[in-house]
């Protein structure tokens, strides 16, 4: 989903009252950021507190494939490793009841699986990035099929509701991952005829499709929000809503029509312009953090881990290295938050025409370095938001400084990088695709 999906971030065609209201609960970030580009290493990064280049998890599960590129990617690791520390794992430790319900995309093998990561109750996550569809019969293992039609935005959603009320009377801990808004583009008739009729060729956003799975989602939200107010758990609940990429902008699939639109922000899904990590990120904690606050701190991923952490009465610095902060002094207005910068490291190329890179953004400066030419571009986002104006040449004193505090990053949570690619033909260079179709053996699949 991207940063301008919701209304309170500034759509022109969605509807999302619910997650608007999240809004004027708690706090809403305007620079929040996605660890990634792409989801998995994002996902990672949420579960460990780590940067997906520590983690050497740095692209989504498998991965594209472009066998004459100038450059490979790295030996990268393709799942989440046992020996990792997960948030599930710390929250177990406390006596909460944990259940992943929705999407994955952490490895191929079963045993890289929520169940072995902490979660007492995994629905729908497994190997799978996308769903196969959005409507039962799903074929999504981990999850049983429903009656025929059911809309699997509603039917996760329902999962969620039944988990908190059985464990209303204990401390849980729910992580929701949606598969929506991710393609198939598919929703309800209804809602996409609906929108149909409300397009304006003027706005921004305009697929309908794309609107109506938003608009599930939203609705979704309000639905999990509606019963903790119902069983009394509101005030002793905290609730963080964000994206693990930004928005797709086009699909292999869907060359000669736009999925959504990140504007003001530059590009989107795959790329490290701010449409493609910038995100919506909402916290609410009824009487910890203040209604209707805005924070413009620059916060990412990696720091859901730390701040759960805390939530729970557990030190960040007892659960082993992590590279994430705390936000509980930026919601709670008490204590100190001081960050010096956040990076990025994409070593792969991207199906929207990504290529490999790394990034740094410290204050309002954000410096790309792109690993085929070796280009160094740097933006000042906050006169700059879409990245129009480049000024390295403007200032080499920043752009060296930036890209020496980015090296020194990169050797220090040991980033791979790129190689050159023996393979390297210019006339096929742009041929590439998926890898060979995976099967993966699920001995406890439970479709029906």
């Amino acid at each position: 989903m991207g940063w301008t999906d919701v209304g309170c971030f500034g759509s022109d065609f969605y509807k999302t009252p619910n997650i608007d209201k999240l809004a004027r609960q708690g706090m809403k970030f305007t620079n929040g950021y996605a660890a990634c580009t792409v989801c998995s290493p994002s996902r990672a990064s949420i579960l460990t507190g780590k940067y997906p280049a520590r983690l050497h998890l740095t692209d989504w599960i498998e991965g594209h494939y472009k066998p004459y590129a100038k450059l490979l990617p790295p030996a990268w690791t393709q799942y989440l490793p046992l020996a990792e520390v997960t948030v599930a794992e710390i929250l177990k430790k406390q006596g909460y009841a944990t259940a992943s319900i929705g999407k994955w995309h952490l490895g191929d093998d079963v045993k890289y699986y929520p169940e072995h990561q902490g979660f007492d109750l995994n629905i729908a996550g497994t190997y799978q990035g996308q769903p196969p569809q959005y409507f039962s019969p799903y074929n999504i293992p981990r999850l049983k099929n429903g009656p025929a039609g059911e809309f699997l935005t509603e039917r996760l959603t329902d999962e969620a509701l039944k988990f908190i009320k059985d464990k209303k009377e204990v401390p849980f801990f729910l992580y929701m991952p949606f598969f929506a808004v991710h393609t198939p583009l598919q929703a309800r008739e209804a809602d996409i005829q609906a929108f149909k009729a409300k397009i304006n060729p003027l706005a921004n956003h305009q697929n309908p499709v794309y609107a109506a799975m938003v608009k599930s989602v939203d609705e979704s939200v309000g639905r999990i929000m509606a019963l903790l107010a119902e069983q009394k758990l509101s005030e002793n609940t905290f609730v963080i809503f964000t994206s693990d990429n930004g928005g797709l902008v086009r699909g292999q699939n869907f060359q000669k029509n736009r999925i959504t639109s990140n504007a003001p922000l530059r590009a989107g899904k795959g790329s490290n312009y701010e449409g493609g990590i910038r995100v919506p990120t909402i916290a609410v904690w009824p009487g910890k953090i203040r209604a209707s606050s805005v924070s413009a701190v620059p916060v990412i991923g990696t720091d859901l881990f730390p701040t759960f952490a805390e939530v729970a009465g557990v030190h960040s610095k007892s659960t082993g290295l992590i590279d994430g902060q705390s936000l509980l002094p930026l919601l709670t207005g008490k204590g100190t938050f001081n960050r010096m910068a956040l990076y990025w490291h994409y070593p792969h190329y991207h199906t929207e025409g990504a290529t490999p890179h790394s990034a740094i953004r410290q204050g309002d400066w954000k410096l790309i370095h792109f690993y085929e030419t070796g280009k160094k571009e740097l933006y000042n986002l906050k006169n700059d938001i879409g990245e129009e104006t480049e000024l390295q040449e403007n200032e080499p004193q920043l752009t060296a400084q930036l890209y020496t505090k980015l090296e020194n990053w990169r050797k220090k949570v040991g980033a791979q990088d790129p190689i050159l690619n023996p393979d390297y033909d210019h006339n096929r260079e742009k041929q590439g695709g998926a890898r060979a179709p995976r099967v993966v053996q699920d001995p406890f699949a439970i479709n029906n």
